[in-house]
C-alpha cells in the first residue's frame, strides 16, 4: 500500500525535484554519458529516414547502360585509330600462313613513331595503285558497317592487302627461273611458302624480275607465290610494282581467330642472316675508306712540309749568290 501511495503522490512528498529527474527516460532507462541519441536528438530522425541526408536511390542499371555502351565504343575507336585494327583475310594469297577466315590483328602504333616495314614482316597496307580494281567487295549490313567503322569488326570494304615484305629501301630484289628468291645476292630460305609451290614463278608476267627498291618503298610478295598478284605483277603501275610506306596501315602481328588458328607472325630467321642488308655490303668499303683517309692526309701533310722545306734552301741558296 505504501507504494500505492507514493505513486499518486510523489511530487508532493519530495518538493523541489523537477520532472526531468523524477525518473528514467521513455525507454525506461537513465541515459548514460556519451551517448549519441541522447546528446543529439536528430539521430533518432535520421534512423527513421526523415532526415534529408538519407542514404541515396541507386541509379537503375538500364540507365547507365547507354553510358557503358558509349564509352566502350569510344574506347574501341580510338584502339582502331592509334593502336590495333582487325583485318578479314579474304583470298588465299598468303596461305598457309594466313588462310581465308582468318582474323589478324594489325599494330597500328609504331608507324606513329616513324617506324617503317622491315623485310620479312607481314604488313597489311592500302591498295597503291588499283589492285584490286575488279575484285568482288562485299556489301555489309548497317550493324556491321558501324561496328567495322569502331574496330569491334574487321573491315569489309576497305581497298586494302596483306603481303609479306621481302625488300625494302636500297634492297636488289631478284627471281630467275623458279628460284631461290635472292636479296642483295643473299638467297633465302622460305620455309613459309606454300607446300608445292617454288619460290619463284618462270613466266613472262613478271615472275622473273630484277628490281632496286627505291626508298621510302618496299616490294612485297605473297607467301603462296603462284596465287598471288603481288609486287611481280604489277611492275607496270604508277609506282613499278612498288608500296610506298606511306600507304603501309601496320604489321600483322598475331592471328587472332579463330582459336585453332591462334599464332603470332614473326620475322623469318632466313632474314636474319649476315650480309643480307644492302648497308651492310658497303659497310667494309665505307669502313676501310674512314681508316684509310687519316693516313692519307697524313702523307700529304708530310710531302707538303718536304716541299715548303726544299724550296726554303733553294732561295736561300740563291740569295746569298
Amino acid at each position: 500500500m505504501a507504494v500505492g501511495a507514493r505513486s499518486g503522490h510523489g511530487p508532493e512528498e519530495e518538493p523541489g525535484r523537477s520532472d526531468d529527474a523524477a525518473g528514467p527516460g521513455p525507454a525506461g532507462r537513465v541515459p548514460e554519458a556519451g551517448d549519441a541519441s541522447a546528446a543529439d536528438p536528430r539521430s533518432e530522425a535520421e534512423s527513421s529516414g526523415g532526415s534529408k541526408g538519407g542514404p541515396k536511390k541507386q541509379r537503375s542499371f538500364w540507365k547507365e547502360l547507354p553510358l557503358l555502351i558509349g564509352i566502350a565504343l569510344i574506347l574501341a575507336l580510338v584502339i582502331k585509330t592509334f593502336l590495333v585494327q582487325a583485318f578479314s583475310i579474304p583470298s588465299a594469297s598468303m596461305e598457309n600462313t594466313l588462310k581465308i577466315g582468318d582474323r589478324v590483328l594489325v599494330d597500328k602504333l609504331t608507324p606513329w613513331f616513324g617506324s617503317e616495314p622491315e623485310r620479312g614482316e607481314v604488313i597489311v597496307f592500302h591498295d597503291p595503285a588499283s589492285w584490286l580494281e575488279g575484285e568482288p567487295t562485299p556489301e555489309p549490313n548497317a550493324v556491321q558497317t558501324v561496328l567495322s567503322w569502331v574496330g569491334l569488326m574487321p573491315s569489309a570494304n576497305e581497298k586494302d592487302l596483306i603481303k609479306r615484305t621481302v625488300g625494302v629501301g636500297g634492297d636488289t630484289v631478284e627471281c630467275n627461273g623458279t628460284g631461290p628468291l635472292k636479296v642483295n645476292g643473299k638467297a633465302l630460305n622460305e620455309p613459309y611458302v606454300y607446300p608445292g609451290n617454288t619460290p619463284c614463278s618462270d613466266d613472262n608476267a613478271g615472275g622473273t624480275f630484277k628490281v632496286k627498291v627505291p626508298e621510302g618503298k618496299v616490294w612485297v610478295m605473297g607467301d603462296h607465290r603462284q596465287d598471288s598478284m603481288d609486287s611481280r605483277y604489277h611492275q607496270n603501275d604508277k609506282n613499278g610494282g612498288f608500296v610506298p610506306v606511306d600507304n603501309v596501315v601496320g604489321r600483322a602481328i598475331v592471328v587472332a581467330w579463330p582459336p585453332t588458328h591462334w599464332s603470332t607472325l614473326p620475322v623469318p630467321d632466313t632474314f636474319d642472316q649476315s650480309g643480307l642488308g644492302a648497308v651492310a655490303n658497303v659497310a667494309p668499303g665505307a669502313l676501310g675508306l674512314a681508316g684509310a683517309a687519316p693516313l692519307v692526309l697524313w702523307r700529304r701533310r708530310k710531302i707538303n712540309q718536304r716541299v715548303t722545306e726544299g724550296n726554303t734552301r733553294v732561295s736561300a741558296a740563291g740569295g746569298a749568290r
